[in-house]
């Protein structure tokens, strides 16, 4: 007589390995974790720094100063040195910093992107200006173009982890100042409906752009009451003077309701002190001289404290994108930033590779990491940049995606609670089957608390890998970045809005 066939017993074994293959139906690592494990500056090395960055700005101040800044900060309580120099008192700063923007909603088109900055939540997105692309088809290097922005933009709308798109790339064809700054308005505003940031590059460009953002949402005022754009300014140019341009830009943008991100971007060993302290003293005491430009005219408007210290290499005095110093620079300065109580910004992810390589994998990796363990509310550059952010790259950008849901997931940190523990489910297994293979703990363990890659991470055996013809992650990433390209064309301007921006525009995107 011949044997049953076990059909229930292969049913079920069947059933657990379709179940392992799914996809989890939870994000194990979402954008938003608390953070801040991270501490490179003591208690009293905080102390130290800011004490002395207060008192570099009663003391040594600041110079070029607008003269309606002047203005206005003489009769809020600041005063001229002997050199002629603005200087802010520390109860001056102090009682500034009291009354700021503790935090704010920044907002998408879409409101399921809307994301809260301040406090410990840390969230990844882009920024830069790249010149040039590392082109998709060819892997070579090239000018940058408006249509690589408008490509770039839906990419990033594609990607899990980008939790907000700021131009990573500038359209060098695009000549005309004011064409330049509407067109790439115009790019992120049909490329995304995430949370978007831009660059302003001169004042009379903010009110036109306003009335394009009025015409996506609805109608005249309407971008004021949820602003889905900040602005990416530089109020200061290192060292210790302000920038007359980018003051006139934040002055626009106070009529308009448009969150200001700050950004002090100072080279250590030029525009600012060679040694690490000494930079974060300098770029703290820029940074609060920024906090105090907003906050004179418009107390509590909101602000992200954006202290990004860069390296140069002083053999050669080119920039760096990435390396230990600028990781630990970063980290430091959201620490700074998250102890003031202020909505950080920093940088990483700046990879100085020209290929999608090993050093680009090691180089981002440990800049994202330390960044994000700081505690870093929005940490900016943080996909797609390359060539010490001279280039964007596409497979870049996918790949970093993918390693941001590492970071994300190192973030979360460990839950201990009875459930975790498991001792139900060691009892289960102790007396049971000998193992932990298809048991309810496990399964739910795999959806709740593991990452699994998606096919750019390779984890196949030697074999399997050489069959499927033995590709590399820069080759993954290839395939990857085309298939979104090519299939994700989204539609976030009606048809109505489109045509009344373009009848009153120079809009160049075909």
């Amino acid at each position: 007589m011949s044997k049953p066939r076990r059909r229930s017993k292969v049913s079920a074994r069947a059933a657990m390995h379709a179940k392992r293959a799914k996809a989890p139906e939870i994000n194990p690592c979402p954008p938003g974790p608390s953070s801040g494990y991270f501490k490179p500056l003591s208690d009293n090395d905080v102390q130290q720094i800011y004490k002395n960055a207060l008192r570099i700005l009663s003391e040594i101040g600041m110079g070029d100063v607008p003269p309606a800044l002047m203005q206005q900060a003489l009769e809020k309580g600041a005063f001229k040195n002997d050199k002629d120099r603005l200087c802010y008192p520390a109860t001056m700063v102090e009682e500034t910093i009291a009354g700021a923007c503790k935090s704010f909603v920044l907002y998408g088109r879409d409101a399921k992107h809307d994301i809260e900055i301040g406090g410990d939540k840390v969230y990844f997105g882009t920024g830069g200006a790249a010149v040039q692309t590392l082109d998709i088809d060819t892997g070579a290097y090239r000018a940058a173009t408006l249509k690589d922005l408008y490509d770039f933009t839906r990419l990033a709308d594609h990607l899990t982890n980008v939790s907000w798109f700021t131009r990573c790339c500038v359209a060098t064809d695009v000549a005309d100042i004011t064409d330049l700054d509407i067109n790439t308005a115009y790019a992120l505003l049909k490329g995304t409906n995430k949370p978007v940031g831009t660059s302003f590059t001169i004042a009379s460009t903010v009110d036109p752009i306003v009335e394009m953002f009025d015409h996506a949402v609805g109608g005249t005022g309407e971008f004021a009451k949820r602003p889905f754009c900040k602005a990416h300014i530089s109020p200061i140019i290192s060292p210790l003077r302000y920038g007359e341009d980018a003051f006139e830009v934040a002055m626009a943008c106070y009529r308009h309701n448009i969150p200001l991100n700050n950004i002090i971007a100072a080279q250590s060993g030029a525009t600012a002190p060679a040694t690490i302290a000494g930079m974060l003293s300098s770029t703290l005491a820029e940074t609060l001289a920024a906090l105090m430009m907003v906050n004179v005219f418009k107390p509590g408007y909101p602000m992200i404290f954006s202290n990004w210290p860069f390296v140069i290499d002083l053999r050669s005095g080119s920039f760096c994108g990435s390396g230990g110093e600028i990781t630990l620079l970063n980290a430091a300065s959201a620490q700074l930033s998250n102890w003031l109580g202020l909505p950080s910004g920093a940088a990483s992810s700046m990879s100085d590779a020209k290929a999608v390589d090993a050093q680009m994998g090691l180089e981002k990796s440990m800049s994202s990491l330390g960044v994000g363990l700081s505690g870093c509310n929005m940490v900016y550059e943080s996909s797609g940049m390359m060539a010490s952010l001279l280039g964007a790259s596409f497979e870049a950008m996918v790949i970093d995606d993918e390693m941001l849901s590492q970071v994300y997931r190192i973030l979360r940190g460990i839950e201990v609670n009875e459930e975790t523990l498991g001792f139900a489910a060691i009892e289960e297994a102790v007396y049971g089957e000998g193992h932990f293979l298809g048991g309810q703990h496990t399964m739910d363990a795999m959806q709740r608390d593991y990452f699994w890659p998606s096919t750019l991470t390779d984890r196949q055996q030697p074999a399997a890998w050489q069959e499927d013809g033995a590709k590399n992650m820069q080759q993954r990433a290839n395939e990857k970045a085309r298939e979104i390209l090519s299939t994700h064309h989204p539609e976030y301007l009606s048809t109505q809005a489109d045509k009344a921006i373009r009848s009153q525009f120079n809009i160049l995107l075909k």
